[in-house]
């Protein structure tokens, strides 16, 4: 139990109660509590020492020892993964934000382009009196006094 919490690990085992049931050259099933047919439950021989083993593993990881160098990886990569999360969280706001700050550009820009068309436009002069068409009197064309 000692060796396997302070991470001297076998090849392919990790720190839990499989490993140490393996290492104690003991079966598994004697670090659960058993169950009988009528539902009571009874202790097993080494449920004492998986007990132990559960309080200290469980000790070392409040004090943020990980004995198992995978349990480390796995939460060294969950601690990765959210700092990636809120890193997309804030740049997927940036991007929307720069999209709806492009959409007011554009549209800003495209109703000054209009204001600019409409004033270079000619538009009649409120000071000048509106051009008025003659009228051509019935009846030909008539000359009234001398053409020379």
């Amino acid at each position: 139990m000692d060796r396997l919490l302070c991470g001297e690990l076998p090849p392919g085992g990790r720190c839990d109660l499989k490993t140490l049931a393996g290492e104690a050259g003991a079966n598994r099933t004697g670090f659960y509590p058993k169950k009988d047919p009528n539902g009571t439950v009874r202790d097993s021989p080494y449920q004492h020492l998986a007990e132990e083993f559960v309080r200290r593993l469980k000790a070392l990881q409040e004090a943020g020892t990980l004995p198992d160098p995978r349990d480390a990886q796995v939460a060294r990569l969950k601690a990765e993964s959210n700092t990636l999360r809120d890193r997309l969280a804030r740049r997927s706001a940036t991007i929307e934000e720069l999209t709806s700050f492009k959409t007011l550009a554009l549209s800003r820009i495209a109703a000054r382009q209009e204001e600019i068309i409409r004033l270079r436009s000619p538009q009649p002069n409120p000071d000048t009196p509106p051009v008025a068409r003659l009228t051509t009197v019935p009846g030909g064309s008539q000359t009234i006094g001398s053409c020379s």
